[in-house]
């Protein structure tokens, strides 16, 4: 199972919208995710590292590295499949990366 990490500034509905978009369009690719939601200002390097992948709604720079693939994860709520599905493609990469 590829674990998720997706933020947003209140961690109270858009990441939550992310998570669950992730959840269900890559479990119709095929993908076991699990994706957590969280506010950014709760993110710490301790929590970073128990992820495979990072969702932020857009770039977010911390007071560490990220050493896990980042996929910026925010026109998935415009629910706007143009916008959407190359957030999905680009995310479906990694995780094909990953389960190698």
């Amino acid at each position: 199972m590829i674990k998720i990490l997706a933020a947003c500034g209140a961690g109270i509905n858009s990441s939550h919208q992310i998570k669950s978009a992730i959840e269900e369009e890559m479990k119709k690719r095929g993908h076991d995710v699990k994706v957590d939601a969280v506010v950014v200002k709760d993110i710490n390097k301790d929590m970073m590292d128990q992820y495979d992948v990072f969702a932020p709604i857009s770039k977010m720079k911390f007071s560490f590295d990220v050493n896990i693939p980042t996929v910026e994860a925010g026109p998935i709520l415009y629910r706007i499949p143009a916008m959407a599905d190359p957030v999905f493609d680009e995310l479906e990469n990694v995780i094909k990366d990953l389960e190698k």
